[in-house]
């Protein structure tokens, strides 16, 4: 963000979290304050008309005090309660408030008091324009490394979702950790956010403008994988990669690459399935009733039957997408899914080597 001026150094994980208090409280205004490019509000051909109906029904005001990555809204989320973390402007949780219905919940938190107070000014607006008879929205004062501390109770959410925000902060482990605490078994964290291809140096990780920008917190792409394993996710997986533009700072990060990924990660139960299983989706779920991409591996045809392995059967089995499948259990057959384990910076290389199609080689 080239207007915010120099990079004053933050020392501890304390000082990391305050200064991005001061980062997105008062120095950042508006989206074009930020010099990554990450923020712009655009989507993909994949994103689902009723998503990009949602987001145009959001507020100008709240839209251009937007900075995410994303935009971070998975499918099938009718009716589930979902927690944002770090809602900034509100900007994704009143689409998702539109998404959800007046029997869906989401809740936003954010450290920052300006931007809370900011966003709950929008609250009548957006249940008026929804014709909703109370708010299905609110947003409460909170660390993302403290969720439970926040008052958000364990098990209690079906869905969480982040914009560009896990890597502001200095401890994902700890963000990943009260993440799945507050889920409930088969939820789901679904997230945008910045990685990198090389280790950060002591003074990237110093420097209060590159951390703004999501640079400085950015983990190496497949740390994401261990820190999952680790507090009992899912494997990540892909769903979009985006390059990102650091030439602004390429003084500061020499040859670091980086590139905005949103991940899924399911939380699941101690006793999973098994074995393999056989499913089929039945095309029921809104915008996606010809296929359901989980993954950018993974494809659901409506209809086609595909062998799927344990961890994917757990997931379809406890999750939400339940009610979308059939799934038979189906112990010797040969699991046609693929590793989801993907280098996003391959994935981005490899596409746009090739002729680029719309959509393939930009955000």
């Amino acid at each position: 963000m080239s207007s915010c001026g120099n990079s004053p150094q933050a020392s501890s994980d304390l000082d990391v979290i305050e200064s991005m208090k001061d980062y997105y409280g008062k120095e950042v205004r508006t989206k074009d304050s930020c010099a990554t490019g990450v923020t712009t509000l655009t989507f993909s051909p994949e994103v689902r008309k009723i998503v990009r109906e949602a987001f145009d029904d959001v507020h100008d005001e709240v839209t251009v005090r937007y900075y995410g990555c994303g935009p971070a809204i998975p499918e099938a989320i009718e009716g589930c309660s979902i927690l944002d973390l770090g809602s900034g402007s509100g900007r994704d949780c009143f689409a998702l408030s539109k998404l959800v219905g007046p029997s869906g919940h989401v809740v936003g938190v954010d450290m920052t008091q300006e931007q809370l107070e900011f966003a709950r000014g929008y609250i009548d607006y957006h249940t008026q324009k929804f014709a909703y008879s109370q708010p299905n929205v609110e947003f409460i004062f909170g660390y993302i490394e403290k969720l439970v501390e926040a008052g958000l109770q364990q098990g209690s959410i079906d869905i969480i979702i982040s914009n560009c925000v896990i890597n502001l902060s200095p401890d994902k482990q700890a963000v990943l950790r009260e993440a799945h605490a507050v889920l409930k078994d088969g939820g789901e964290l679904y997230f945008s956010d910045m990685y990198t291809d090389t280790k950060q140096t002591d003074e990237m990780k110093k420097d209060k403008v590159l951390w703004g920008e999501g640079i400085g917190g950015a983990l190496l792409w497949d740390e994401l994988y261990q820190l999952a394993a680790e507090i009992g996710f899912s494997s990540p997986r892909l769903v979009t990669a985006k390059p990102v533009d650091t030439s602004q700072f390429s003084d500061r990060i020499g040859s670091a690459r980086y590139v905005a990924v949103t991940y899924r990660l399911f939380k699941l139960p101690a006793q999973g399935v098994s074995g393999p299983s056989r499913v089929s989706y039945k095309g029921d779920i809104a915008g996606c009733q010809e296929r359901l991409k989980l993954d950018d591996v993974t494809v659901f045809e409506k209809n086609e039957e595909k062998v799927v392995d344990s961890e994917l059967a757990t997931i379809l089995t406890t999750s939400r997408f339940k009610q979308s499948f059939n799934i038979t259990n189906a112990p010797d057959a040969t699991p046609e899914t693929k590793d989801p384990k993907v280098n996003p910076f391959e994935l981005l290389d490899e596409r746009c080597a090739k002729p680029c199609v719309q959509g393939a080689c930009a955000p």
